[in-house]
């Protein structure tokens, strides 16, 4: 397996105090990614121009050695066991907030997953709660495998129009939206964010069309999250040597509130804006 990193003391990941585990590689390449390092499955290199001196010792190419540690690499591997002995460092703070861990990503469902299933096993038996936050872009048979393992899925939904999702996700949402179909009949722990992007999906017709989607296949999550976009990962796309596209904005309050009526209209009392 490759990781990115094993956050701390996460908080918005699920119930209580989580440790979140972030795999390395996603179908999806959202344009508005806040963490861009996750998307391809293969290590890479992050370039820091701040701590760079210019004195061209590397001669362009990437070196671990860097006397001014201006290259970072992108991902380590690491084994099940590995993973399981450092996650359970925290099993206090799980004990004393009804937390866990979370396996999120990229995505975690485009992992390798005999590996994630015993991960996700050995944690269930250890008492450790086990959330899944996906983009729901998987064979459902990925799904099935890890059902008896976790607590709760965090499952994005993005846009609905096929077109547009394909256009900002390089996907479209069939896949995603079936198996959200599939998954809440058998699953009820359920929590759907949304990520709330401006000048991508922020509009009364997206959000209607979610709300719907959601009311007319009769998906009762547990929390609907509506999560506004922020620029924080921005600087990562130069460090990794790509174009970040700066078209996007930040929804405001009133639109926010405007957004969670439209479910709360449909009769979903438990929408949250952030977290």
């Amino acid at each position: 397996m490759i990781i990115t990193n094993v956050q701390k003391y996460s908080i918005h990941d699920g119930k209580g105090i989580r440790t979140t585990v972030f795999f390395k590689g996603c179908p999806l390449s959202c344009r508005w990614c806040h963490n861009p390092e996750t998307q391809a499955y293969e290590k890479e290199y992050m370039h820091y121009k701040d701590r760079c001196t210019g004195c061209n010792e590397c001669g362009g190419k990437y070196y671990e050695d860097c006397i001014n540690n201006a290259w970072e690499i992108c991902g380590r591997e690491i084994s099940v066991q590995e993973l399981v002995k450092e996650v359970l460092k925290d099993s206090a703070f799980y004990e004393t907030s009804g937390g866990g861990v979370t396996l999120s990503g990229g995505e975690v469902l485009s992992m390798d997953m005999e590996e994630i299933v015993s991960l996700a096993e050995i944690l269930t038996r250890r008492g450790v709660s086990v959330n899944i936050d996906t983009c729901g872009h998987a064979d459902y048979s990925r799904f099935e495998a890890l059902i008896p393992y976790t607590d709760t899925f965090l499952y994005d939904l993005k846009i609905m129009d096929p077109d547009l999702h394909k256009e900002y996700t390089g996907t479209d949402n069939k896949l995603i939206q079936e198996n959200l179909k599939k998954l809440s009949k058998v699953h009820k722990r359920i929590w759907i964010r949304i990520p709330v992007i401006g000048g991508v999906n922020d509009t009364m017709e997206n959000m209607e069309e979610t709300a719907d989607f959601l009311k007319d296949n009769d998906i009762r999550p547990e929390h609907i999250h509506l999560l506004p976009y922020h620029e924080t990962g921005s600087s990562k796309y130069e460090r990794l040597k790509r174009t970040y596209d700066e078209a996007f904005t930040v929804p405001k309050d009133e639109e926010l509130n405007t957004f969670r009526a439209v479910f709360e209209e449909r009769g979903y009392s438990n929408v949250l804006i952030g977290g």
